[in-house]
């Protein structure tokens, strides 16, 4: 249910269109005694917290304040002194009002213009899955605690539906609304998701109007889409160059073979290391008929003897490759790489054709590349 919720804590809000122009907010705010301070902040950097922009004080229950106009729609929290939480809208040349809920920031209600229609929309939408999804799941509880497999299994279709419905709507209002930051956080959804292709969502996110890809947000989503996408299945795998244990710069392009895979682990991954004697297996099976592979360890700086310890200590015959960087190592980085164990399997033309395959899944994919399948 997190997933699909991505947007973290984004309140409910009622929208209407108002036709008057210029960014300014007021609203009211009953039950909270005058004095205290309102503040607007806004995500100037999407890796920082959001930053203050502005504030005014409630009088008489009520708050104004005018606002520089915008240039690009952007995510804005709301925040009054003293309550926790926050309200969150989207900045645009509109007037803006709210109707502040002291007990309940979250549920407070909002009229604004297009924008925040737009997302109302979206999260209606997203309230309606979460909670169907949790009825489902309530059900499934019961029903595996009944041990009734037929309904469980109904009841698994129906979350499978919901799921693909959720995809259909995403991709339809990223289509519809072309010219507005809400399809940004949409695909941003879909990113963290990962339940959509990464080309499939850059190919949304070009068809956006270049208007709603000025902010840091969509900069910053463009950016990663571009990483991701090199590396996505069916992508040429970027060439990289790193030395080897005995300091020498070695290049994906000077060891690839028919099949190679690209073994991202560190000494310290104890999963790594679990693994390590099934990829020695799989090298000894089908090495000398073209498998070549190429580890890129993680491991920290000034650690290289244990680096060079557990290559000895495993076993491990293949290419190895580290500049002991940590998670800073800059071929993990170019990878994009979050976690380790993580595995690229190239064809003979350097194409990814898979990734993060274990056992005897990666097994199979070897041997269905070599055509060595029994």
């Amino acid at each position: 249910m997190r997933k699909l919720l991505a947007i973290a804590g984004l309140a409910l809000i009622t929208i209407s269109c108002q036709d008057d122009q210029g960014y300014s907010i007021k609203g009211t705010a009953e039950g909270i005694e005058d004095g205290k301070m309102v503040y607007i902040s806004e995500i100037q950097n999407p890796n920082s917290r959001p930053e203050r922009i502005d504030s005014t004080q409630i009088k008489d229950g009520k708050f104004e304040l005018d606002l520089a106009e915008v240039e690009n729609s952007n995510l804005s929290f709301l925040e009054i002194e003293g309550l926790d939480g926050n309200v969150i809208y989207i900045s645009e040349n509109q007037p803006i009002s709210f109707e502040i809920y002291k007990d309940s920031l979250r549920t407070s209600q909002i009229k604004g213009g297009k924008e925040n229609q737009t997302l109302v929309s979206y999260l209606d939408h997203l309230k309606e899955t979460n909670k169907k999804v949790g009825e489902g799941r309530q059900e499934m509880q019961q029903a595996f605690q009944q041990r009734d497999s037929t309904q469980l299994r109904i009841l698994q279709e129906a979350e499978a539906e919901l799921m693909d419905n959720d995809k259909v709507f995403k991709k339809k209002m990223v289509k519809e609304n072309p010219d507005s930051f809400v399809s940004v956080m949409i695909l941003l959804d879909m990113m963290n998701m990962k339940s959509f292709p990464v080309n499939e969502i850059k190919e949304l996110y070009e068809g956006l109007d270049e208007s709603v890809k000025q902010n840091s947000i969509a900069k910053s989503l463009e950016q990663k889409l571009e990483r991701e996408s090199a590396v996505a299945i069916g992508s040429k795998a970027p060439n990289f160059t790193a030395p080897n244990p005995e300091g020498e710069e070695l290049s994906l392009e000077d060891i690839r073979g028919k099949v190679t895979l690209i073994d991202f682990w560190a000494a310290w991954c104890k999963p790594c290391r679990v693994e390590n004697p099934n990829i020695v297996k799989i090298y000894e099976k089908y090495h000398d008929k073209g498998l070549e592979i190429i580890g890129v360890s993680l491991d920290r700086p000034n650690q290289r003897d244990k680096w060079l310890q557990a290559i000895e200590d495993d076993k491990l015959p293949w290419y190895q490759v580290s500049n002991l960087e940590f998670w800073n190592e800059p071929v993990a980085q170019q990878y994009g790489i979050r976690s380790i164990p993580a595995a690229f399997i190239l064809d003979e033309d350097g194409i990814i054709v898979a990734r993060d395959l274990r056992g005897q899944n990666l097994d199979n994919k070897i041997a269905e590349l070599l055509g060595e399948e029994e």
